[in-house]
């Protein structure tokens, strides 16, 4: 959600609330990262969740990548074109895992849905 904040910001011209949501968001995707490569050694075989632990571990390199370069134009009120783009590839990777994660329950549907 805060990453989908920073985005409406961006796009309203309020580029310090956006890199107060992208400051506030790393934490979060940076617990998740964890969370998820944890996941991961413990299930090896479970492809899908190490693609989970490096999608949310892409996120968060480019959450920073986003407040790092957002940082010394916060006084400024601009917004710098690595910021965006990192704002913009964050918000495309989160879309990606939205799409694994529903996957599952879409075969399970399908499946459903096939037999006779």
């Amino acid at each position: 959600m805060l990453v989908v904040t920073a985005a409406f910001a961006d796009a309203r011209g309020a580029h310090g609330l956006a890199f107060d949501a992208l400051l506030g968001a790393i934490p979060f995707a940076a617990v998740s990262a964890l969370a998820g490569f944890g996941d991961y050694l413990e299930r090896r075989e479970d492809a899908v969740g190490g693609l989970q632990a490096l999608l949310w571990t892409l996120a968060l390199a480019l959450l920073v990548v986003s407040c790092a370069a957002r940082s010394p134009e916060t006084q400024t009120q601009t917004l710098p074109p690595l910021g965006a783009s990192a704002l913009v590839g964050c918000l495309a990777v989160l879309a990606i895992k939205l799409c694994v994660s529903a996957l599952p329950y879409l075969r399970r549907v399908a499946v459903t849905a096939a037999k006779p």
